[in-house]
């Protein structure tokens, strides 16, 4: 089990904030891969390690996410899409009032 330190740590290494979805996480680890990668990097000795500590952020990361419990109440779901809600007005009368 992973404690908080080195949650956040990795979060850190990956730029990412308080909050980050799947997709984000996975975008800035193929990107930050692609950039670091031993195989780009020349001659630099320090990219293996740089490769080796984004792999174990991204590994520690998804296992997180993996783990984490996600709630299905109407009021969860709402502010996970909140643009429904204003979707929703403008269909349904948004003029017009409640």
């Amino acid at each position: 089990m992973a404690k908080f330190e080195e949650i956040d740590e990795a979060r850190r290494l990956f730029g990412l904030g308080e909050a980050a979805t799947f997709k984000e996480i996975k975008q800035v680890y193929r990107k930050m891969a692609f950039r670091y990668h031993p195989d780009r990097g020349g001659e630099d000795p320090e990219q293996g390690e740089r490769m080796k500590r984004m792999n174990w952020a991204y590994k520690l990361l998804m296992d997180y996410c993996a783990r984490y419990k996600y709630t299905f109440r109407e009021e969860d779901v709402a502010r996970a899409y909140p643009e429904e809600e204003y979707l929703g007005r403008y269909a349904y009368g948004w003029f017009d009032g409640p």
